[in-house]
């Protein structure tokens, strides 16, 4: 049963990213954060974000601004290692807070806390018309890949860093979606091995994704065919259309999960 609620989820996630102007890994998260712990919801999310990465980057290679990719996606790799390294060890941490409600028994921890704000935080982001216009100077790259990777590795929140540096960087609209996707691409390289212990800093810990999923790799098959469904149904429907009933929506549900998240009552 989970498979097929995953699979549903997934397909109208991926389907509504085309609606809401927001990226897959920002409503994929909440959606995986329902049925698994947040440590495997950002890894399951992780994975199937990369898959769909290595779909776009074969139709969209040749248009890679190698200049601005190199400015920017070394800058946001190495941050992109930080920010996976310190998501490994918030998972060790003592819970902050527990309480009940009824017979109900819910725990804070300080990354359902980090996690939660930070989608709640980028929901307000993408949602507020005068953060959505704000662009950067094409000097400042390093520094937008610096805090693109860091929130990348750390939450998997990269799109609207990446935006508002990219947007001002004199690349045309297939340049501008060529090297985004190269760029997010590098910090899924980056993120997911630290995610899973393939590569260590230091003491952190792996989040055993494998196991730690109770169907195993053919949850994540399903996700990764369900989100390339999504986005091909999506992309014939509306193309690059934003809608703003949904994207608001889809901010709002972003800000009500955030808050569950913080609670403690998703764990």
């Amino acid at each position: 049963m989970n498979l097929v609620i995953i699979a549903i989820a997934v397909l109208f996630g991926a389907g509504l990213t085309f609606f809401s102007g927001f990226g897959l890994g920002t409503i994929m998260l909440p959606v995986f954060s329902i049925f698994f712990d947040l440590p495997v919801a950002i890894g399951a999310t992780a994975i199937v974000h990369l898959a769909n990465n290595i779909f776009k980057f074969f139709l969209v290679r040749k248009d890679i601004d190698r200049f601005v990719y190199i400015r920017f996606g070394i800058p946001a790799m190495l941050s992109a290692a930080i920010g996976g390294w310190l998501l490994t060890h918030f998972s060790e941490f003592s819970p902050i807070h527990s309480y009940s409600i009824g017979n109900y028994d819910f725990v804070i921890t300080y990354m359902n806390v980090i996690i939660g704000g930070l989608m709640i935080f980028f929901a307000w982001f993408e949602l507020v018309p005068k953060f959505k216009d704000i662009t950067v100077e094409p000097k400042y790259l390093p520094a937008g890949g610096i805090l693109s990777g860091f929130f990348g590795g750390l939450s998997g929140h990269q799109g609207a860093f990446r935006s508002a540096f990219l947007s001002k960087s004199g690349l045309n609209k297939n340049q501008f979606i060529g090297t985004s996707n190269a760029i997010s691409l590098t910090i899924d390289f980056t993120r997911i091995p630290i995610y899973l212990g393939l590569i260590t800093l230091s003491s952190g810990k792996k989040f055993d994704l494998y196991e730690a999923l109770s169907d195993g790799k053919t949850l994540l098959l399903v996700g990764i065919i369900f989100a390339f469904l999504g986005t091909y149904i999506g992309k014939k429907l509306v193309g690059k259309t934003t809608i703003n009933g949904v994207q608001k929506l889809v901010g709002v549900l972003l800000f009500i999960m955030g808050g569950l998240l913080i609670a403690g009552i998703i764990h």
